[in-house]
């Protein structure tokens, strides 16, 4: 029997991810063949499994998925289009550096989740590799912060 407050924690993480693949998708989407598009592709199919990997851990530990809190954070996603980005209409190079910043933001909680995951069940969890997560993390908020970097640097030129 897994303890209430480690369900309420991965729900919470589920949320996130759900959030985390949709937006990765659009930032993805809205540069498809550009210098941020073909990175972020790799990114986002690895965002994609992660939150596969999740659902799997949440199983393997006997979790009960949350499907409110999935829906609201995917709701919340949408809901961030919103923001004012500098444009009447459309997508601005700031619409690029928010995303990259909240999909940086994202990723460092995922990797945060894996690590709290290897430090206190790592034993229940073995038939994941909870370090290579954690890796894989790593590189994929690299490979962001240089996307994310370079966005700023197109967002602020003209100021």
């Amino acid at each position: 029997m897994t303890g209430r407050l480690l369900a309420i924690y991965l729900n919470d993480h589920l949320a996130g991810a759900t959030a985390g693949v949709a937006l990765a998708r659009r930032a993805r989407a809205n540069d498809p063949d550009g210098a941020t598009g073909t990175p972020l592709a790799k990114v986002c199919a690895e965002i994609e499994a992660d939150r596969e990997t999740l659902t799997e851990v949440m199983s393997e530990l006997g979790v009960h998925r949350d499907p409110i809190k999935p829906v609201i954070a995917w709701l919340g996603e949408k809901l961030g289009r919103l923001k004012p980005n500098g444009r009447v209409r459309g997508y601005s190079p700031l619409s690029r550096l928010v995303e990259l910043e909240i999909l940086h933001l994202g990723i460092a909680g995922k990797r945060d989740l894996w690590a709290a995951l290897d430090a206190t069940l790592n034993q229940r969890l073995s038939r994941f590799d909870l370090p290579e997560l954690i890796a894989r993390a790593d590189r994929q908020r690299d490979q962001i912060e240089r996307l994310r970097r370079a966005a700023a640097a197109e967002a602020f030129a003209d100021e």
